[in-house]
């Protein structure tokens, strides 16, 4: 998917400076993952096992993160699939279905977010974490 995928569309696109971030899932930090990021981005990679740690206990600042992927996981298997066809089907139906008002109130989340951040300077978010 790296080399494949990602690599070839950041080349594709007039990029100056250019950081990298990923949390410290361990499927995120296999050795010939980091090493090859490392290649790619140098010093400006934010990970687990790379040049700038990801710091512990560190808030999800990204949609994808604290809603995509929970949301969407939760609708694809309410009716247990059964094929690769069946699961791909529904959650191109989830996503499809995903309706602007709804992203707005994801972008409103997200505001609020990086404003608690910079009011705590950093600090863990339990007060937003635990309010959702």
């Amino acid at each position: 998917m790296i080399t494949n995928f990602f690599i070839p569309e950041l080349n594709n696109h007039d990029v100056q400076e250019l950081w990298c971030q990923q949390d410290g899932a361990t499927c995120h930090t296999a050795r010939a993952t980091i090493d090859l990021l490392k290649d790619t981005f140098g010093d400006s990679l934010v990970s687990r096992f790379g040049p700038v740690n990801w710091p512990p206990r560190s808030c999800d600042l990204t949609q994808l993160d604290y809603f995509l992927w929970g949301y969407v996981k939760s609708l694809v298997y309410t009716d247990k699939p059964k094929t690769l066809d069946h699961l791909e089907d529904n959650i191109r139906r989830v996503i499809a279905d995903i309706r602007p008002q709804m992203l707005e109130k994801v972008i409103e989340n997200w505001t609020s977010r990086l404003d608690y951040i910079r009011a705590s300077r950093g600090n863990p978010m339990t007060e937003i974490i635990f309010k959702m």
